[in-house]
């Protein structure tokens, strides 16, 4: 996969996208055959348990992205950009973009509307492929809210127009998150880059998921845009409950987990 491919997937064939954080995880979905990685700043919830993105940094994004480039190193891997690392000025945007890119990544994805065009046109410039991300932006969740977005005429508006600037700065693609569905749908239509949605309805060219949502590990976890295809978190734990048993009871090990010494000669 790499990015003239994913160009050609739209209004072609569905993009699928998962999030995912580490070796073994990124190793599951390269042998099922998933077409995009995105190693998320989402990390900061579900593998350091903080509360919100905002709180990982460079160094840890950096370890995560090493991790799932290992085990998938066939796949195309999307790096996230996480807070503070391209706001602050546009020299340590690069120097970080990267970084990333160094890491392993095929891509890095910044958050942002039209007025983060004039950044990645600079990134693209420079040779750093660009995913953008409009709609529900968790890294501003603390000034703009959870909510989703598009469902006035205003918000409609700046949607689109983010997302045509985005494209015209040289975008690969664009994650649309939490937009009322039509408005995704509108800006599937308008805009010739594919879009990948995650609680932006049906239209879109692809779909994201985070690892631990989808299998159903974060038990507490559960948008109206989430669905789950295992329950992961009973599943594990009962698995655990019944290693723990074993060990207590004395079932585990058996002789057939055990070494034995080579035999003698004397003893044959």
């Amino acid at each position: 996969m790499n990015i003239k491919k994913i160009l050609k997937m739209k209004n072609k064939e569905k993009i699928a996208m998962i999030t995912a954080y580490d070796y073994v995880s990124a190793k599951i979905a390269e042998a099922a055959g998933i077409d995009m990685i995105l190693v998320g700043d989402s990390a900061s919830n579900v593998m350091l348990g903080n509360d919100d993105t905002v709180k990982i940094g460079m160094d840890e994004m950096l370890i995560f992205i090493k991790a799932v480039k290992k085990g998938a190193p066939n796949t195309f891997v999307v790096g996230d950009m996480p807070f503070l690392s391209y706001q602050v000025s546009e020299s340590e945007a690069i120097k970080n973009a990267g970084l990333i890119l160094k890491a392993g990544a095929d891509a890095v994805k910044l958050e942002g509307g039209k007025y983060v065009a004039p950044l990645i046109n600079k990134m693209v410039n420079y040779g750093i492929p660009v995913m953008g991300h409009i709609g529900f932006t968790p890294q501003s969740y603390k000034q703009i809210g959870i909510s989703s977005k598009g469902k006035t005429k205003t918000e409609e508006d700046m949607l689109i127009e983010s997302a045509i600037a985005l494209e015209e700065a040289g975008a690969f693609s664009i994650v649309l998150e939490m937009v009322t569905e039509l408005v995704a749908k509108k800006i599937t239509e308008t805009i010739s880059i594919p879009t990948i949605g995650i609680g932006a309805g049906r239209f879109c060219d692809g779909q994201v998921l985070v690892w631990h949502d989808f299998l159903g590990l974060n038990k507490d976890f559960e948008p109206k845009f989430l669905k789950k295809y295992l329950n992961g978190f009973e599943l594990f734990k009962k698995a655990i409950e019944n290693y723990s048993n074993e060990v207590k009871n004395g079932k585990f090990p058996t002789i057939e987990n055990v070494f034995k010494p080579i035999e003698s000669s004397d003893q044959k």
